[in-house]
C-alpha cells in the first residue's frame, strides 16, 4: 500500500482541491486555480464540463495518469480530477505600475521566464519584497504557481509581494516597453556588464529558466543583455541568486 503522505510531494500540501463537486464549486467561486489534472484516457461528461469551464476561466487543464493522482490525492477520493489552489490571488500587471506611480518610484520588476523550482520562486518573492520591487511576473504555462512550498520559501514575502500570471510572456514584455519600462535580461554571455548597466529608470529584470536561461522568443525582447561577473570555474548562478544580485544593484543605485 503507498504511504500516501509519504509519496505526495511538498508542493500539493495545502493547495489541494480533490473531487468533482469541490472543484466544480471552487471554479464556479472563482477561485484563484493554477492548474487543473484530469485523469487520462475515456474523459466522462463530468470530466469534459470541468475542463471546459476551468479553460473558460483561463486555467491550464493537463491530463495525468490515474496514478499520479492517487500520489497527489490527500484523500483517496479525487474522482479522477484534482485542482492545484494558488496560495494568494494574483494581480493584474497594471496594479504593479499603478502601485509605483502611487508611491512616486519608477516600476522594479522580475519577470520569470519558464521558472520550474518552486523554491527559487520564493526565494526571488522573499528578496524582491526586501528589496522594494513592485512585482514578480510569471507565466501560466511551464512555471511554477503560488503553491505552498512557494509561500514556505517566501517566508512570509508572498503575504506582501504582487505577483501577476500572464498568458503570453512576450506580449507583457512588448506591452512594458510601451509603458515606458526597459527590459533586462540575465544572460552569461550578456553584452552589458551588470556594473556597467544603468539601473535607475523603469526596469523589469528577466529570471531564466533554471536549466536553459530565458527562451529566445523572451531573450529577443530585451533591450539588454546583462552579465554578472564570474571569477570561479562555472559560469553560472542559481536562478534566485542572479535575481538578489540584480535587485540589489539597482537599489544601489536608486539610492
Amino acid at each position: 500500500m503507498i504511504d500516501r503522505k509519504k509519496a505526495q510531494p511538498e508542493e500539493f500540501s495545502e493547495t489541494v482541491v480533490e473531487g468533482r463537486n469541490a472543484v466544480t464549486e471552487a471554479l464556479k467561486a472563482g477561485r484563484t486555480i493554477d492548474k487543473i489534472y484530469i485523469a487520462s484516457g475515456d474523459i466522462d461528461h463530468g470530466l469534459r464540463r470541468i475542463a471546459s469551464l476551468a479553460r473558460q476561466a483561463g486555467i491550464v487543464v493537463t491530463q495525468a495518469d490515474r496514478r499520479k493522482l492517487d500520489l497527489m490525492s490527500q484523500t483517496g477520493a479525487h474522482q479522477g480530477v484534482i485542482a492545484m489552489a494558488a496560495a494568494r490571488n494574483y494581480v493584474s500587471v497594471d496594479q504593479m505600475l499603478q502601485t509605483a506611480a502611487e508611491r512616486g518610484e519608477k516600476p522594479l520588476l522580475i519577470i520569470c521566464d519558464e521558472l520550474n523550482d518552486p523554491h527559487n520562486l520564493g526565494a526571488i518573492l522573499r528578496t524582491a519584497e526586501c528589496a522594494g520591487a513592485h512585482g514578480v511576473i510569471i507565466p501560466k504555462r511551464r512555471s511554477a504557481g503560488l503553491t505552498a512550498t512557494v509561500a514556505k520559501a517566501s517566508a512570509g514575502a508572498i503575504e506582501y509581494m504582487p505577483v501577476a500570471k500572464v498568458a503570453n510572456l512576450t506580449d507583457t514584455i512588448k506591452k512594458l516597453k510601451q509603458e515606458g519600462v526597459w527590459i533586462y535580461g540575465t544572460a552569461a554571455d550578456g553584452a552589458k556588464g551588470l556594473y556597467e548597466t544603468d539601473l535607475t529608470g523603469p526596469a523589469a529584470i528577466v529570471i531564466g529558466n533554471e536549466g536553459e536561461g530565458m527562451s529566445r522568443l523572451v531573450a529577443e525582447q530585451c533591450d539588454f543583455l546583462v552579465s554578472i561577473p564570474m571569477k570561479g570555474q562555472i559560469n553560472s548562478l542559481n536562478a534566485s541568486n542572479a535575481a538578489a544580485i540584480l535587485l540589489y544593484e539597482a537599489l544601489r543605485q536608486r539610492g
